[in-house]
């Protein structure tokens, strides 16, 4: 079977031996309303409410959303206005933490007998994808299509990270027993778990831990990224392809993160929703790398101290990794349910562009087969219909096509306006 294009990444996988360990319970966390693809919450607390760990602060009616809940107890100290990445604002919850963990009395495991009431507990555990995507989990497992395949993302194909990694073989256990139990309540038939095979440890066991269900398989795949972006693992994996237009689910597959299936796990037997998560801190400006368990809310600045940051002399800091990660405008904003690394880099290089040479790296890395230097000129022109028959909407923002540029154009980004204005358009 062909392979889709992609890049050859230097891995920088410097924490993959490095055991998980929880951050101490920060002084306050700030904890936006919106983690989460679709509408906001809005806080169902006050300010000066006492909270606990688990408890309920944020919810919605709206289809596309999510609760949101408390990973410290303590005292609501204020609810003000953020700023997301995306330019719009939600409110935003402040908790002076007690440094007592208490837990809600909320927290209890879900009854669960049917596909309705595991749906319903999977949106009320607040789980979103944990890829970077951070799509609502309960509206990922409730598809109108119907489904055979359910796919895991486990090819953490990004340099430097290596949470999902970390709970591969820390606690195989729930990433197999998560499967079963999406399979079960979903009457799934397969499973098929994605892993780039720069990773041994992890397959060995979880193909051992697998061993003993037929119905769940392990994939292994070139290092080649963006292995685990959506449609490439569908179709290294399984040979579908998911079209312009289309969902996973139009091909009879789910798609799930490696990590987001073990907290369903986790959950079942806990009733604990979604109030932390682990993530890799590394970069060349960070003396002590590490993966740590934070909770939701918790400052960068807390994450970067406890790694040993050098701040001073910080240039870049992301949110996740070097191809696809956000830039973090301030240190103390807060981790998010997506956040799957930190990364804080001594250089911010802006390198000078030049014109186009015509020379079709672009197009040889897309793994999409997408034409970058027809998609840009395009745009320039402002032709709407020539760039939907180019099929941008399908840009998936990998970055390949920008890394592989020897002009070093910005490749990628133009992509993202020429898919702006087709969208603009639409809504005229």
């Amino acid at each position: 079977m062909k392979r889709l294009g992609g890049v050859k990444l230097s891995h920088h996988k410097n924490t993959e031996n490095c055991s998980s360990q929880k951050l101490p319970v920060p002084e306050k966390v700030r904890i936006p309303m919106s983690m989460h693809i679709g509408a906001p919450c809005s806080p169902v607390v006050k300010i000066k409410d006492i909270v606990q760990v688990g408890q309920k602060i944020g919810d919605t009616d709206a289809f596309m959303a999510v609760p949101i809940h408390s990973g410290v107890s303590g005292t609501v100290t204020a609810i003000s206005d953020y700023r997301m990445s995306n330019g719009r604002t939600c409110k935003m919850v402040e908790i002076t933490t007690d440094g007592e963990q208490s837990v809600s009395p909320e927290v209890k495991v879900p009854e669960v007998t049917d596909k309705d009431s595991f749906l319903k507990a999977i949106r009320q555990s607040g789980l979103v994808g944990m890829g970077g995507a951070s799509f609502p989990a309960c509206v990922k497992l409730a598809p109108k299509q119907s489904v055979d395949t359910l796919c895991i993302n486990a090819a953490e194909c990004e340099p430097y990270i290596t949470s999902d990694y970390r709970q591969m073989v820390e606690a195989p256990d729930e990433v197999i027993d998560g499967v079963r139990q999406v399979m079960k309540w979903l009457s799934i038939k397969q499973c098929i778990i994605g892993i780039e095979s720069n990773k041994p440890e992890a397959i060995r066991i979880l193909k051992e831990k697998a061993s003993s269900y037929p119905e769940i398989k392990i994939s292994v795949l070139p290092c080649t990224y963006p292995q685990g972006a959506e449609k490439v693992l569908i179709y290294n994996t399984l040979g579908r392809i998911v079209m312009e237009g289309q969902l996973p689910a139009d091909q009879g597959v789910i798609v799930m993160n490696v990590s987001s299936v073990a907290f369903v796990s986790r959950y079942l037997k806990t009733g604990m929703p979604m109030v932390q998560r682990m993530l890799t801190v590394d970069g060349d400006a960070i003396k002590n790398p590490c993966n740590v368990i934070v909770p939701m809310g918790t400052p960068v600045a807390d994450v970067l101290n406890f790694a040993e940051c050098e701040i001073d002399k910080v240039k870049k800091l992301l949110y996740g990794g070097p191809m696809m990660g956000m830039s973090i405008q301030d240190i103390n904003d807060p981790v998010l349910k997506a956040n799957n690394a930190i990364l804080a880099m001594k250089k911010s290089q802006s390198p000078k562009s030049s014109a186009c040479i015509h020379c079709g790296r672009c197009i040889q890395a897309c793994p999409l087969d997408l034409m970058p230097p027809q998609i840009c000129k395009a745009y320039e022109g402002k032709d709407v219909e020539a760039l939907q028959k180019l099929k941008v909407m399908l840009c998936m923002n990998c970055g390949c096509c920008t890394y592989v540029c020897p002009a070093k154009r910005p490749v990628a980004e133009t992509n993202q306006f020429a898919k702006a204005m087709v969208m603009a358009s639409a809504k005229k």
